[in-house]
């Protein structure tokens, strides 16, 4: 049976903007770095403080994947986390727009939306 989520990969247009995003703006650890010469892709694995992992994938020619309006497939990657405001205003000087924070309607917890270097929606979600 399903244990829990290993990883979460990710196809970027632009390697080394989206290696600085999640790496120095959003404060992911590197596990590994790989260039696979044969693919002429990089494929960085990044750990989160729970252990989950975040594989940053770079091929030539990716085909880019429509958001707006959002197509059908997964729509987002959620991160958990406790202070939303301080982590907002910690990304504002990164220079990371988040949208106003709303409130999840089900549960009670307060959320937003920014998004990475190739549009891809990245939400907070505060619950402690």
């Amino acid at each position: 049976m399903l244990k829990g989520v290993h990883h979460i990969a990710i196809i970027c247009s632009d390697y080394q903007r989206s290696r600085a995003f999640y790496v120095s703006t959003l404060g992911l650890s590197i596990i590994r770095e790989t260039y696979r010469a044969e693919r002429d892709s990089w494929k960085l694995d990044l750990e989160l403080p729970d252990g989950r992992q975040i594989e940053l994938f770079s091929f030539p020619n990716s085909p880019v994947r429509p958001s707006y309006p959002e197509a059908c497939g997964l729509r987002h990657l959620a991160f958990q986390v406790e202070e939303i405001d301080q982590l907002i205003a910690t990304l504002a000087k990164r220079g990371v727009i988040c949208e106003p924070v709303r409130v999840d309607e089900l549960t009670g917890c307060r959320f937003t939306f920014f998004a990475d270097p190739d549009g891809l929606p990245l939400e907070l979600y505060e619950q402690s």
